[in-house]
């Protein structure tokens, strides 16, 4: 099914409202892969009929989408997770040299051992995500508790992130070849954001 709504998403035709579907369908879908992931905690559980063993989530979950485009899973994710706290990094990329600036946060307090989940779309040159992570270490978040979401990641992001952390987990529903003169995935599905929101 992932490459059902990744088709929908990379098609120039789908407009706006077949955008928002596929990408929401999608977020589901990468939202259960990273559940499907986590450890439960067995807990004994009373039924109306009597008692057993159940399993929940013994860690709090924290999401962070990246302003703005990240802002798209969070229906889906807090479908999944529906007492998960939110914070927020705003980062914008500079159209002449493609480096990150981070002009916003405004995250929770996050424990040690929280589950923390980096949400943003696209992973082109990794330069956003590596900053997304720098702040996050300065508030303490361990990259073995972090968890990166995205559609669409490019071959030089993933390395380029994964060599600075190793042990932080990518959940990404494909890996394109490589970035164009501007550092845009191709062949990707152009700008997110601009789609997503109609702009």
């Amino acid at each position: 099914m992932k490459d059902h709504f990744l088709t929908l998403l990379r098609r120039r035709e789908t407009d706006t409202a077949g955008f928002r579907f596929a990408a929401h369908r999608l977020a589901s879908l990468i939202a259960q892969e990273i559940a499907d992931e986590l450890p439960l905690k067995a807990e004994k559980i009373h039924t109306p009929m009597g008692e057993t063993t159940g399993a929940s989530f013994d860690k709090e979950v924290v999401l962070i989408p990246i302003l703005r485009a990240g802002l798209a899973f969070l229906p889906a994710f807090l479908a999944l997770f529906k007492n998960a706290s939110i914070g927020f990094l705003g980062i914008r990329r500079s159209e002449k040299d493609a480096h990150p600036h981070l002009y916003y946060q405004n995250l929770p307090e996050i424990r040690s051992d929280a589950y923390v989940f980096l949400l943003d779309p696209m992973l082109a040159t990794g330069g956003t995500a590596n900053l997304a992570l720098e702040t996050l270490a300065e508030k303490g978040v361990s990259p073995a508790m972090t968890f990166l979401a995205n559609f669409i990641s490019s071959q030089a992001g993933i390395e380029s992130v994964q060599s600075r952390r190793p042990r932080l987990k990518i959940h990404t529903a494909a890996v394109d070849p490589h970035l164009d003169s501007k550092k845009v995935i191709v062949p990707g599905l152009g700008d997110f954001g601009n789609r997503y929101f109609g702009t």
